[in-house]
């Protein structure tokens, strides 16, 4: 089910961006395969398996690609893949007889995506790093606080996930589509650092029209201005209002009780501070929910600020069923959505399957036997 039915994907495991790119694929139809070592290193964050929700919707094989025997294996699947998913430090993939040009050599077709944080080149490639690093270095987090603060990040969704995992995705499926139309693959270097870059275009133009200032929280969407703006109610909970168009600042006045005539001009930024100020006294008198009574639904841009698990139980999200509870873990669903060809339900992250079962499915059994690869029980390891 799901517009990529029929897509095949490879997916060398890696953590963050790559999982990332490869459960979008995996929720839109996809089949991937993830190849996992047989023993996996530790990572610092540690969670059971059915929580790495990331991993959904795929099976897994236990390859150890620095085996002659499995390398043959996994260039057998990746010689009938539409795209194979790699994200180590560049130059790891060559080293192992898995680089673009042995997988292109087996598939000439293939559209080797590559995930990195800093990019294949340049004199940062070789350098470690995560989301906080990259998106400091394209000034996406200069611009993320208040002013007078310190910056802040929004978890790892800005890099990883959208920087980084999105682009990705964005890029296997551009190339699978040339590749279609051409019979030649090629290889996609999607790094996080560009891709967050990417994301910033709109703020380069903000900056160059002096509409956002150099430095953070002065200006009208990064907290300096009183008409986009989370404030705090009697009961301490959080609201959010963002209406930028004159006319629902107006409307948000107005239900208020404020004549917009008596509020400081929504222009004038010199008196933000002062409409700020008045406008937290005025949210401080009521709870949350009373606002929401007032507000929600209306074309004040508002929106209470909820915790994830309020979230799952608010009244549009139920509307949309943007969340499911698969294997007792309420997560979100597939997004977009689609039509003609909705996207099945998403399946529980899974322990590796045997080898020969894949390669079977995949067409390619007798790599099993021409190359001497020992059999694979399903369950074997644990990724």
């Amino acid at each position: 089910m799901g517009p990529l039915g029929g897509v095949r994907v490879v997916e060398l495991a890696g953590i963050g961006p790559g999982p990332m790119a490869a459960m979008v694929l995996a929720d839109l139809g996809a089949t991937v395969i993830r190849i996992e070592r047989p023993d996996p290193p530790e990572l610092g964050i540690k969670r059971p398996l059915e929580y790495n929700l990331l991993l959904r919707n795929r099976k897994v094989v236990a390859l150890d690609l620095k085996r002659a025997e499995d390398r043959t294996a996994a260039l057998a699947l990746i010689g009938k893949a539409d795209a194979l998913i790699e994200g180590f430090r560049p130059g790891v993939t060559e080293r192992l007889g898995l680089g673009p040009s042995d997988c292109l050599a087996a598939n000439p077709r293939l559209v080797y995506g590559r995930m990195t944080g800093w990019g294949q080149t340049g004199p940062l490639a070789q350098s470690a790093g995560h989301d906080l690093n990259y998106i400091a270095l394209t000034g996406a987090l200069h611009h993320t606080g208040r002013a007078g603060q310190p910056p802040c990040w929004p978890l790892n969704l800005l890099g990883d996930y959208a920087g980084g995992g999105l682009y990705l995705a964005l890029g296997i499926l551009a190339g699978i589509v040339e590749a279609r139309r051409s019979g030649q693959g090629q290889v996609v270097d999607a790094a996080i650092l560009d891709g967050t870059a990417h994301l910033m275009t709109g703020v380069h133009g903000l900056l160059g029209a002096s509409i956002l200032a150099p430095e953070r929280g002065l200006s009208p969407m990064d907290s300096g201005a009183p008409f986009y703006e989370c404030y705090v109610c009697a009961d301490g909970k959080w609201i959010s209002v963002a209406p930028l168009e004159t006319r629902f600042f107006h409307e948000l006045l107005r239900k208020l009780g404020i004549d917009p005539a008596d509020f400081p001009p929504q222009s004038d930024a010199a008196r933000w501070p002062e409409g700020k100020a008045r406008l937290a006294s005025v949210f401080a008198t009521r709870s949350r929910e009373e606002w929401c009574a007032l507000l929600e639904g209306t074309d004040a841009c508002f929106a209470p600020v909820l915790t994830v698990a309020e979230a799952q139980e608010h009244p549009q999200m139920k509307a949309r069923q943007v969340y499911a509870e698969i294997c007792g873990i309420t997560q979100p669903m597939p997004a977009p959505r689609f039509s003609r060809t909705p996207p099945g339900r998403p399946k529980a992250p899974s322990t590796p399957v045997s080898l020969e079962s894949v390669l079977a499915e995949w067409g390619v059994a007798s790599v099993l036997q021409s190359a001497g690869t020992p059999s694979r029980a399903a369950g074997a390891s644990k990724p």
